[in-house]
């Protein structure tokens, strides 16, 4: 059959036969469900960026995120500017916690989100960046977008058992594993989310790896190891 010739769905496939039997193996034995704090005690203050405004997720939003905990704060670069505006000095992070994905919980990619709301990609890569309290680079997705004449860098990942995971694919694998060998699949996506001005896109994202850098340590304290 040529669908099974191609790579990714054998991937594919295999991928949902592995969940199927997870599932009823699941089914059978209750889940570890991580205590964790509320998002909302999540530092205001991160090195030299403080936080500017706290954007609550309105209940219809919250209805399809499903989420167990979300944060969604602007933070601004005190040391450059005192007040938010269209520039990397001002940037946007968002956190959505699940703590199991059992019952069809399940982070939604930014790849599928923005589009959906009129923003039309404009690039997409996978850069391995430096940060505190890891070993090696981090690799994480760095997707830009426009509306209009507007652009925006979204930097994002997902984030598990101190996993840093850019592939949604790897995502959903390392949840059935987790959820096999540790009775888990809690996650959290994070994306940190820098507008374009001037249209210099490299501005914004060096901006953004700043911010990550500074907020990251915190980050790992607060989810679930």
């Amino acid at each position: 059959m040529k669908f099974l010739a191609d790579k990714y769905a054998r991937l594919l496939t295999v991928a949902l036969i592995i969940q199927i039997f997870a599932f009823y193996a699941l089914a059978m034995r209750p889940e570890k469900v991580p205590t964790v704090g509320p998002l909302a005690y999540f530092p205001s203050t991160l090195k030299n960026w403080t936080m500017w405004r706290d954007y609550p997720v309105d209940p219809d939003t919250q209805a399809v995120l499903n989420a167990d905990d979300v944060l969604n704060r602007s933070y601004l670069d005190s040391s450059r500017t005192r007040t938010c505006s269209v520039n990397p000095t001002c940037v946007n992070l968002f956190v959505a916690f699940f703590k199991t994905q059992r019952y069809g919980q399940a982070p939604h990619s930014p790849k599928n989100c923005l589009p959906g709301a009129g923003w039309e990609q404009v690039s997409a890569s996978r850069p391995a960046i430096e940060v505190p309290g890891e070993d090696r680079p981090i690799v994480i997705n760095n997707f830009i977008t426009q509306h209009g004449e507007a652009k925006s860098v979204s930097l994002y990942w997902y984030q598990s058992h101190q996993r840093i995971i850019a592939s949604e694919f790897a995502a959903k694998f390392w949840s059935i594993v987790d959820s096999i060998r540790l009775h888990r699949s809690d996650v959290a996506i994070v994306r940190v989310t820098v507008p374009v001005a001037d249209g210099n896109i490299d501005a914004s994202v060096q901006a953004g790896y700043g911010f990550i850098r500074a907020m990251f340590p915190a980050l790992l304290r607060q989810l679930p190891q």
